[in-house]
């Protein structure tokens, strides 16, 4: 067992010195300066060193770390003598990095040969709150002097020029979703972690003048993750009030807090409710806000860059979920998940989840690599027999699946970041962290991650009867997410050794809290109705666009005077008119109250007795905001349609059926 550091961080990889490795002892039991796993307290790196992690970052119980390392010595008898590299990692040039952090944010044109200053960035920038600002102006002060030293021509406004005309233009610092962080408001805010005080709400342009957005009256605790304000920003807050520094606070503990969102009246917006116009916004806001937040903790963030990857382009194991996605889809329509990762999940879970040591006890080497080369002939033409698959068989199988992807599930890109949330000074800052970096995940990767983990707490939940608990299924599924053999090896150190339980906790931390994961904060959310809103107003200013939207206008009343009918007559103040094409012909009129919630609306129109409506389930339609300062939204039922409308009061009400 071999233990291998990757030029940005520590990446563990499990092989054997030599030849099968058989020695007779079995796993977890290997020669002289090698690993013992029967040790109590103690383990031997294979220069003969004993380390002590009784004092580790997370004390884990011994058995749950000898998953672990059973678990890569497993890893190594299903992969064998096999270690080609088939993706190899680009050291980036001086500015290198940063140039490509400035592109995927979308602000390449700052620094783009005669691209000057877009209105799209403009707008984008307006839209920052303070550490943000100072993430992007970091980045861009770095291309820029790199670029002066290769003499290069192109030219780079100054951001912070940028901003100070934005400023002057408004009289006012423009400065996000909330106010400037050093405010008495925000501290306070940043302190209770679940409420802020009336003052201090997040706001953004709607319309005519700045409208804030209402909040349960819940009481504050340490264990409200508040989706409303900047994690950045909460990080800096944090610094300034504690001298600077922020101390480590519960990253020891092994237990887990119970942390929750605090109900938000206006809705909590998930991962696939946003329009793909408003999702592309949302990834440059968390590849910022991420940043920022690491710049605050003073951890270094770099993205990975793959400069050459050797793919298969056709089968099941070792093919990008790209390529796998576009063979399904020509089976079935439609496919988001690949139908093998579908199919494994389902063999495991119909034998019983109750199984003892369910994705710990492996199948047997041979026969995991006959499984697999049969898999890869039969199963798209359907011949393949699943009844000579065992349970601990599927379960391999759907673990060598995601191992063998030619890039990792979390991608190139972000495998370092993840395990570098470790390392993070608080529990909840490691939470945010995870949040962001789901958000910036390619959306196969995402939703192929979410199916898995949604799988595995299924089989935490049997943990009564499979003795498989959360640190049990984390420490046997980290080697497999988080080992990645395509980096180049470096010295052993004892930091390895804690690796192997911080890659862990990171794990523990993907299942327990992966609805919470799932989730877009509200202030990205209010960040993209911001840049929403600031872009109309800037088109609006276009004498060409005017004349455009005039004649539109003029030919769309044109149009509505000849099909309107006699209900659809000029909506009264507090009446919305919801639309429902695949319910009714009719719109319906409904009065706004304090308690009218999107299920209401909903139901209102399942109640109805004509049309298909008979034919459709609750869970099955939805109410969607369209328009306004948001592309699309689809709205959760608990969303308070009072409270949401004057938030976007210019929006359409649709129901209809969310696409999957």
């Amino acid at each position: 067992m071999n233990w291998r550091s990757g030029s940005r961080g520590v990446v563990l990889t499990a092989y054997h010195p030599s030849g099968d490795g058989g020695d007779g002892l079995g796993p977890g039991r290997r020669r002289s300066g090698q690993y013992t796993m029967n040790h109590d307290h103690c383990r031997r790196s294979p220069d003969g060193a004993s380390f002590d992690r009784s004092g580790s970052q997370d004390s884990l119980d011994e058995l749950s770390m000898d998953d672990y390392w059973k678990e890569l010595e497993n890893i190594h008898e299903t992969r064998g003598n096999n270690h080609e590299e088939r993706v190899v990692v680009k050291e980036p040039d001086e500015g290198e990095l940063e140039e490509e952090w400035l592109k995927e944010a979308g602000l390449s044109n700052l620094f783009a040969e005669g691209s000057g200053d877009s209105l799209e960035s403009v707008v984008f920038l307006s839209t920052l709150t303070r550490t943000q600002r100072a993430a992007v102006e970091k980045r861009v002060e770095t291309v820029t002097q790199t670029m002066r030293k290769k003499n290069k021509q192109h030219h780079i406004p100054d951001v912070r020029d940028i901003f100070r005309l934005q400023n002057d233009s408004k009289g006012k610092v423009c400065d996000g979703s909330e106010p400037s962080a050093g405010t008495s408001e925000n501290r306070s805010a940043v302190q209770g972690g679940g409420r802020r005080s009336p003052q201090a709400g997040p706001k953004f342009s709607v319309g005519a003048g700045e409208q804030k957005s209402p909040l349960e009256d819940v009481p504050s605790s340490d264990t409200d993750i508040n989706l409303e304000i900047s994690f950045a920003e909460q990080a800096a807050n944090l610094k300034d009030l504690s001298g600077g520094k922020i101390c480590r606070g519960g990253a020891g503990d092994t237990l887990l807090p119970n942390y929750r969102v605090p109900k938000d009246k206006t809705g909590t917006t998930r991962i696939g409710d946003l329009a793909p116009q408003d999702m592309k916004k949302v990834y440059s806001l968390a590849l910022i806000e991420l940043t920022a937040l690491y710049d605050i903790l003073g951890t270094e963030f770099k993205q990975q860059k793959a400069a050459k990857i050797k793919t298969k382009d056709s089968g099941l194991f070792g093919v990008p979920l790209s390529v796998l996605l576009e063979q399904d889809q020509k089976k079935v329509p439609g496919t988001r998940i690949p139908l093998i990762f579908q199919k494994l999940i389902a063999q495991i879970e119909e034998a019983t989840l109750e199984t003892e040591g369910l994705l710990r006890i492996p199948g047997a080497a041979t026969r995991i690599k006959s499984l697999c080369q049969e898999l890869e002939a039969k199963f798209y033409d359907g011949t393949f027999n699943w009844e000579n698959v065992k349970q601990h068989d599927a379960a391999s199988l759907l673990k060598l699946f995601i191992r063998e992807l030619p890039q990792p599930l979390l991608t190139v890109e972000y495998l370092k970041a993840f395990q570098d949330v470790q390392n993070l000074p608080t529990r909840k800052q490691q939470l945010q962290a995870l949040n962001l970096l789901v958000l910036l995940l390619p959306e196969a990767n995402r939703d192929t991650l979410k199916v898995l983990l949604e799988f595995l707490q299924r089989v935490i939940d049997h943990r009564d009867k499979n003795k498989m608990t959360l640190k049990n299924v984390a420490m046997v599924m980290a080697p497999n997410l988080f080992t990645f053999h395509a980096f180049p090896s470096k010295t052993i150190e004892q930091r390895e050794f804690v690796m192997a339980a911080g890659t862990a906790t990171v794990m523990r931390f993907m299942i327990q809290y992966q609805s919470l994961l799932w989730t877009i904060p509200k202030f990205i959310v209010n960040q993209v109705r911001k840049q929403n809103t600031e872009s109309q107003k800037k088109e609006k200013k276009d004498k060409a666009m005017k004349k455009l939207l005039k004649k539109m206008a003029y030919d769309r009343e044109k149009h509505e005077k000849q099909e309107k009918a006699p209900s659809d007559a000029d909506v009264p103040q507090g009446v919305i008119r919801v639309q429902a094409p695949h319910l009714s012909k009719v719109s319906m009129a409904i009065q706004l109250t304090e308690d009218l919630k999107a299920g209401d609306v909903v139901a209102r129109f399942l109640s109805q007795k004509s049309g298909n409506v008979q034919t459709l389930k609750k869970e099955e339609v939805f109410l969607y905001e369209i328009g306004g300062n948001i592309g699309e939204r689809c709205l959760d039922d608990d969303t308070y349609m009072k409270d949401l409308y004057q938030l976007n009061p210019n929006a359409e009400w649709v129901i209809k059926s969310k696409q999957s």
